[in-house]
């Protein structure tokens, strides 16, 4: 099986997503929106313009069996080329985006997709179209239990610092780094919070483990992906209940769910007074990249044998 995989900009759930299909013996080619991004410098709609002929003479090559969209905005070129099946992943920010033509956009592919993929429940609620949810995996032989000193040690943090890690760029207003500060400021305990910025994802396990919980306060988030790479490396997480985090951590120990401020700074206050450290990664199934894998798979295999006249259409699953 030879897929065409179609993306505005990689993401690391992206590319082990590639990993594993390739391990499954699934080639895989990837080609991306032209130009460089970045969230002061966007693409422009010539950059778009420029892609459409290079998915065309892609398709029309005879080499691959089906075309697999990653992300709203790839939706139009996926479903403009008239000659593969195709499959479409909403990553979160596209169908919940605040730009209403972005969910349009979205909701418009996921409508026409021969199959579409979302990777939470939040964003299976937003579509009210047939789909799958097959949520992103987490590399668990990266995302591991590391003693803490070890950790400190390599990011170069004082052993004696009680740090509460953000995990996101502060400036980010859906984050609400300002709540993070403040509860912080408010909790009963020597804490300070501590923000990265740009680090290599290849770093961040260590980053995790050398931070006494892990604090999100977002207003909004599809997932998020930062709550199972800390539950793999059993590190406590404080959390707002947005996204899948009530689904994903309440049987997990030392993690705590709020929606006020008072309850974000009584969980910072117990993860402290506890081991800081918790059973994430016995407890929570489907962590692992493996089945994420297999799931995505199927779904190939079911589109393209529908495409032949022999599965029925692709029922809407709610599976985490």
């Amino acid at each position: 099986m030879h897929i065409l995989h179609l993306i505005t900009s990689t993401r690391s759930f992206f590319e082990q997503q590639i990993a594993v299909l390739e391990d499954r013996g699934i080639e895989c080619t990837v080609i991306g929106v032209p130009g460089d991004y970045s969230a002061e410098s966007p693409r422009t709609p010539l950059d778009y313009l420029r892609f459409y002929p290079q998915v065309l003479s892609h398709v029309l090559s005879d080499e691959y069996d089906l075309v697999h969209g990653h992300y709203g905005l790839v939706a139009p070129f996926l479903i403009a080329q008239p000659v593969r099946p195709v499959v479409l992943t909403l990553w979160g920010t596209d169908v919940m985006s605040d730009m209403g033509w972005l969910r349009r956009i979205s909701r418009y592919g996921a409508r026409f997709a021969d199959a579409t993929i979302v990777p939470s429940p939040v964003m299976s609620r937003e579509l009210d179209v047939d789909h799958v949810e097959i949520p992103f995996g987490v590399d668990t032989n990266q995302f591991r239990p590391i003693p803490r000193d070890q950790a400190r040690e390599r990011v170069g943090w004082d052993t004696d610092d009680r740090i509460a890690l953000f995990p996101y760029d502060p400036s980010r207003d859906v984050k609400d780094f300002q709540r993070a500060e403040r509860v912080v400021d408010r909790a009963n305990a020597d804490l300070e919070v501590r923000t990265i910025d740009e680090v290599p994802y290849e770093e961040m396990p260590y980053y995790m483990n050398a931070s006494d919980v892990l604090l999100v306060t977002s207003r909004r988030e599809s997932g998020p992906m930062v709550v199972k790479e800390a539950a793999a490396c059993n590190v406590p997480i404080v959390s707002t209940a947005v996204g899948f985090v009530r689904r994903t951590i309440d049987d997990v120990d030392n993690c705590i769910v709020g929606t006020t401020d008072d309850e974000l700074i009584t969980g910072l206050e117990c993860v402290l007074d506890g081991t800081r450290r918790t059973n994430g990664r016995d407890v929570i199934d489907g962590l692992g990249l493996e089945s994420m894998g297999d799931r995505v798979l199927d779904v190939y295999r079911r589109v393209l044998d529908r495409a032949d006249g022999a599965t029925p259409q692709m029922e809407v699953s709610h599976e985490i």
